[in-house]
């Protein structure tokens, strides 16, 4: 496969580095006097970027330390280290914690453009066609039914010329459920273009295109779409526009089509070939936006999901076929505002499937996804984080029982996914998140051995959350302070205003030894706790400072209640939370998000452990 030029020279140079060393070393990251030409082993001679962390090829026992003050757009892609040799990522001199930032500014009046009075857009995308770089004429593709979809993939041929055949006799109710699969994509480009002859005997709308490995974990190098366009009975030629997402050394075509074309369709497809294109001149917005963030939060847009649906004030569209972002504002946004992010839909630490890694004295922010996601984790430690302003991208449109659809949005703060263990999250800052500041959560996997410690965390939607339908064990929470669920930028715009500090869903999970101690939780716009399942046998709560003013303790089982005034009940009908007391916890300065304790705090001798109840003030 030809690689772009610099991931090239960075591949073979830290082969060749890799090959001669044996003993662990430490690099160090500069984004502004760094050079990812340079050997990164010294501060002198720092790598600058995070495709250059990304592509360095790292042993166990490796650190990667982050210039403190420095920022770095884009996402990490961690690499593992081995039980006992960790790859550690932290931080090197003096100042503000390294930013991670999952967003892209638009913060130069030139980068916007008025479309009528009080209606601004981001700049069109009109990348500019150059080069074939692949042709795909005759190529053959593979197809992939899972679960209940049915069908085949043929070649036919129609006047001379060949084509491939889908025939779908079983659509299924997800797009993953028929998969096909092409060639390997010979080049990778920051924007390459996919041309396809297509037509089908019953219409749909063709989705989402990639190029991506055909192996675990089955990353994407590049992913577009066609747009809106109906695929009719009669030949047509279609456009692909594939936006680089991160580097592969191998990438294959592949599409999903499950659930889209009707029962009894048939699609014919020729791929003709793959082109170059020219972004330079129209830098696209290429992830969808879940939240605009303005003044580093002074304020911040709602999520719209029509246009014409832009009618207060920072209401914001982004406009996935045209990469773009359109927001309702009375003035340039660049020009009202010193800062405009835009938050993108890709977790900031991207860590599935990593292993033995530890994250020390990070800021992680502005991702509208996870700020560190992924399934399949094992002895993580993220310790000394701030993970801030996280969220809201579209994950997916779920069906109501009348069926009407509505938007389910990411997403979480610090998230372990399906087959986690032996994780540890301590002494974290976390705020402003859409859904859970920390949660361990999965399908059909086992979540065991997840320790939570003194962390402090304010205006998240919940402030830890819980489901599986498994097998979960050996879950810690304790030390935790957690202030003010529901009040962040989320809450008003949610489907599902749901504001909370304790959210254990319903699920199926055998759950043994879940433990939820010596924690404060004060205020939360909804309720403290929410339990769906009566799950006293594997949940215990003990020694926390509860704290409502207003609203109940705790939901029970989706229908009863219990108020701060029924708090003494609700230990007495229920057996949950001895020990535990519902009073003001007495901050030091909670105005100043200092929330450690006065020594009068009746949390102040809570504690069953030797340690005080909730965690220590904020740090840098």
């Amino acid at each position: 496969m030809k690689m772009p030029l610099f991931y090239a020279v960075a591949f073979l140079a830290v082969s060749a580095a890799c090959a001669a060393r044996t003993a662990p070393a430490t690099f160090y990251v500069d984004s502004e006097r760094g050079s990812d030409a340079a050997a990164g082993t010294d501060e002198a001679a720092a790598w600058r970027s995070l495709e250059r962390v990304n592509a360095a090829e790292l042993l166990p026992g490796d650190a990667v330390l982050f210039r403190r003050g420095g920022l770095w757009r884009g996402q990490l892609v961690p690499h593992s280290g081995t039980n006992g040799a960790r790859v550690v990522y932290g931080a090197y001199g003096a100042g503000a914690k390294p930013v991670l930032q999952g967003s892209v500014a638009r913060d130069r009046a030139e980068e916007w453009v008025q479309v009528k009075p009080g209606l601004w857009a981001t700049l069109p995308f009109e990348p500019e066609i150059l080069g074939q770089v692949q042709d795909l004429s005759g190529s053959r593709w593979s197809p992939s039914f899972q679960e209940s979809a049915k069908g085949t993939l043929t070649r036919a041929e129609e006047n001379g010329r060949a084509f491939n055949r889908l025939t779908v006799k079983v659509p299924g109710g997800k797009r993953h459920q028929i998969q096909v699969w092409g060639p390997q994509l010979k080049e990778l480009a920051p924007c390459l273009v996919l041309r396809l002859r297509v037509r089908s005997t019953l219409p749909f709308k063709l989705d989402t295109f990639e190029a991506m490995r055909n192996s675990a974990p089955w990353t994407a190098a590049t992913r577009g779409n066609a747009g809106n366009q109906v695929i009719g009975p009669e030949w047509q030629t279609v456009d692909v526009l594939l936006l680089q997402l991160q580097p592969l050394e191998a990438a294959y075509l592949h599409f999903s089509v499950g659930g889209l074309p009707p029962a009894g369709a048939v699609f014919d497809f020729e791929p003709l070939g793959v082109w170059r294109a020219n972004i330079d001149k129209c830098d696209p917005i290429r992830h969808d936006v879940g939240i605009l963030i303005l003044n580093h939060g002074e304020r911040w847009g709602v999520k719209k999901w029509k246009l014409e649906d832009l009618k207060a004030p920072l209401d914001y569209w982004y406009d996935a076929e045209g990469k773009r972002l359109f927001a309702a504002c009375d003035a340039n946004p660049a020009a009202k505002f010193n800062s405009v992010e835009l938050a993108l839909t890709r977790h900031i630490v991207n860590e599935g499937g990593a292993h033995d890694v530890t994250y020390d004295g990070l800021a992680v922010r502005y991702g509208a996804a996870h700020g560190f996601g992924g399934g399949g984790t094992r002895r993580i430690t993220i310790r000394n984080c701030d993970v801030s302003w996280i969220g809201g991208g579209l994950q997916y449109w779920k069906k109501r029982d009348n069926g009407t659809q509505y938007p389910v949005r990411y997403g979480n703060g610090i998230e372990f996914w399906g087959n986690a263990s032996d994780n540890l999250v301590e002494y974290n800052r976390l705020w402003e998140v859409y859904d859970a500041a920390l949660t361990n959560q999965g399908v059909d996997d086992d979540e065991v051995n997840i320790t939570y410690r003194h962390n402090v965390i304010w205006n998240s939607e919940y402030s830890f959350e819980y489901w599986n339908r498994k097998r979960t064990e050996n879950i810690l929470f304790e030390h935790n302070t957690c202030v003010d669920a529901g009040c962040g930028w989320a809450h008003n715009q949610r489907p599902d205003p749901n504001g909370g500090h304790l959210m254990f869903y319903q699920n199926r999970a055998a759950t043994t030894n879940v433990v939820v101690r010596n924690n404060i939780f004060m205020n939360s716009t909804e309720v403290c706790t929410r339990m769906e399942n009566d799950w006293r046998s594997g949940v215990t709560l003990n020694n926390n400072l509860c704290w409502q003013a207003e609203k109940p303790i705790l939901r029970w089982l989706g229908k009863t209640y219990y108020a701060p005034a029924d708090f003494a009940r609700y230990q007495a009908e229920l057996g949950m939370d001895a020990g535990s007391v519902c009073a003001e916890p007495q901050f030091v300065d909670a105005a100043a998000r200092d929330y450690r304790l006065k020594p009068e705090s009746p949390g102040a001798k809570l504690a069953t452990d030797g340690g005080p109840v909730g965690a220590r003030g904020p740090t840098p």
